[in-house]
């Protein structure tokens, strides 16, 4: 498989992981709005230095899965229901809160600021059963192998992924932030129609495994 191809992937996968608003874009965003872009760059480095980690491990974690079949099958099904459930909820039964503000009490250092973006993402451990999934996916579909040079370039790319969107957050936060599209409404429909092909490509993916 083309290691560019693998790193697009995982680029493609992390960048619609982090595309709805949560502690860490909005932080980041925050961080850049209060005290500049470089100290909301930092960060942002600091969360994709864990996502490296995240990631590695949840591409070795789902390189032991897809050597025992009967247990992907089993995790296959649940996260299809469990996919599904989520897709309801946020497209039928969500409904709009007031979004929290996320308040920075004092001025940092660009060190502090580094080290408080691992801590958050550190705790943020959604990621590895995320990525875990997704990779056994494509694994699944012959889009990715489990080779050291593979997952490798997948880790770098869902890295640059996770930091391309928080770039984005950070950039453009200024200009988005009084407009409907980050309204709680809109981005759960963002949420449930991102759910909802997941659990489209997991259905076709059982569909075939059958």
């Amino acid at each position: 498989m083309n290691i560019t191809l693998i790193f697009i992937l995982g680029l493609f996968i992390a960048l619609i992981g982090v595309i709805p608003p949560g502690l860490l874009n909005m932080t980041a965003a925050k961080v850049s709005l209060k005290e500049g872009h470089v100290r909301g760059i930092m960060f942002s480095i600091g969360v994709c230095v864990v996502v490296l980690l995240q990631t590695y491990l949840a591409t070795v974690f789902a390189r032991y899965l897809s050597k025992h079949v009967e247990v992907v099958d089993v995790l296959q099904r649940v996260a299809f229901v469990i996919f599904v459930l989520i897709t309801v909820y946020f497209l039928l039964i969500a409904k709009s809160k007031p979004k929290q503000q996320i308040e920075t009490k004092m001025r940092r250092s660009k060190h502090s600021r580094f080290f408080q973006g691992m801590f958050l993402s550190a705790i943020n451990v959604f990621p590895i059963p995320y990525q875990a999934y997704m990779t056994i996916t494509l694994a699944s579909f012959g889009w990715m192998s489990f080779g050291q040079t593979s997952i490798i370039s997948y880790v770098a790319g869902a890295a640059m992924g996770t930091f391309v969107m928080l770039y984005m957050y950070i950039f453009f936060f200024d200009k988005i932030k009084g407009k409907s599209f980050t309204s709680q409404k809109n981005m759960n429909y963002v949420i449930g129609g991102i759910t909802g092909v997941i659990s489209i490509i997991t259905l076709i993916n059982i569909i075939k495994e059958m």
